[in-house]
């Protein structure tokens, strides 16, 4: 059985599902989606903010990491990590990811 549960995997296929600014704020119309959401400001900016330095500087994710001395499969959880709880990168991480964009890492408190 546990065959056919790995052959099956591998043929299934992600299908994401479609989702616009509009749906966003059908769902966000719940006051406890609303919490939820608003709890992952911080997270989600950081990611804003590492994938757009990513992007200003048109680089790929085996780019970044070529200059980061790594692979892209770290570079890669590494920018997912951003919106999960699992793994905080350490500031030399996200120092030599912004070098290897080209910027300086900053952090500040609002």
């Amino acid at each position: 059985m546990a065959k056919a549960q790995t052959k099956r995997a591998r043929t299934e296929v992600f299908n994401p599902v479609p989702h616009t600014a509009e749906d966003t704020a059908r769902m966000l119309v719940n006051p406890a989606v609303k919490e939820a959401y608003d709890a992952l400001d911080d997270e989600y900016s950081a990611l804003r903010a590492i994938l757009s330095a990513r992007r200003e500087a048109g680089l790929t994710q085996a780019q970044i990491a070529e200059r980061m001395g790594t692979t892209a499969s770290a570079v890669s959880r590494l920018e997912a990590s951003l919106t999960s709880e699992k793994h905080s990168p350490s500031f030399a991480t996200l120092r030599k990811y912004a070098a290897a964009c080209g910027k300086k890492l900053v952090i500040t408190f609002a």
